[in-house]
């Protein structure tokens, strides 16, 4: 396994896999990895002839300065998780490297897509995020791209990035890894303190239930029936909880109407901010 540090010897080592006709497949990633990572990596592993993953926490996307400082790092512990799964390359820029003029967001018009949920909860978060991923594609710019449907949301800023660009990069979703008690995995789950990662569970209960009473409640009633199942477990608060089409992510009104319907919530527990979603149907 290989670790790259400079912007320039990524994009040159990229090419010279590409010039030898061989497919690169990526993983951007902030580090603090866990297995929902590693199974992004291992499915860019069957399907490419070799593998990057990125480690940059990407200053621009923090709309709370204290959530940036907060997140976890764990680079020693992640390398070793790289090199044991495989890996081929690690990416590992500095900010400097990043933005080497100023650690700014470019300016991006993604409509809907950012005016609702983590988009309406967190300005400028998908800003950043546009900005970040456009860098790291320009570094290295892979065949195919890697993304967790946790950040279902993301996945789709993404695909509509690399769609007004023109980018020739296939975006990959990669289903939502578990732990064994149904939590959804990541990176800030390591910031729950021991009695917070008892209760976290109940996120993945609540929103499984909703796709059994989805059948035969409206969906005021659905929103009623989460709001009151996370508020009484505290310290569990219920930041939002919506349904909203798969495909644009318009707001549900009526079940029955839609091909797709997907549940997204977010909790807050013990200051830790954890996101789940799960598909009505």
């Amino acid at each position: 396994m290989e670790i790259i540090r400079s912007f320039l010897r990524m994009q040159e080592k990229t090419a010279s896999i590409k010039n030898a006709g061989q497919t690169i497949g990526f993983v951007p990633t902030m580090g603090a990895l866990h297995l929902g990572h590693l199974a992004l990596l291992e499915q860019s592993k069957t399907e490419n002839d070799f593998s990057v993953v990125s480690i940059f926490v990407n200053p621009t996307q923090f709309n709370n300065p204290e959530d940036l400082i907060n997140y976890p790092r764990t680079i020693d512990s992640d390398l070793e998780k790289l090199e044991t799964a495989g890996c081929d390359f690690v990416f590992l820029p500095s900010v400097d490297e990043m933005y080497p003029t100023e650690v700014v967001s470019e300016k991006w018009n993604f409509g809907f897509l950012e005016m609702v949920m983590e988009g309406k909860n967190r300005p400028g978060h998908f800003q950043g995020v546009a900005t970040v991923v456009k860098r790291l594609f320009e570094a290295v710019p892979s065949h195919k791209a890697y993304f967790g449907m946790k950040d279902y949301q993301q996945l789709l800023i993404i695909k509509e990035m690399v769609k007004q660009l023109g980018l020739d990069i296939k975006i990959v979703p990669v289903s939502i890894v578990r732990e064994a008690d149904g939590l959804a995995m990541s990176s800030r789950n390591l910031r729950l303190s021991a009695k917070n990662r008892q209760i976290a569970p109940h996120i993945y209960q609540t929103i499984k239930q909703v796709v059994t009473l989805a059948k035969q409640l409206s969906v005021e009633e659905l929103k009623q029936f989460v709001n009151e199942q996370i508020n009484q477990k505290p310290p569990m608060v219920l930041e939002y909880f919506e349904l909203a089409d798969g495909a644009d992510l318009q707001p549900v009104t009526n079940i029955v109407d839609h091909q797709s319907v997907m549940a997204f919530i977010v909790v807050d527990l013990g200051g830790v901010r954890l996101i789940d979603n799960i598909s009505i149907f």
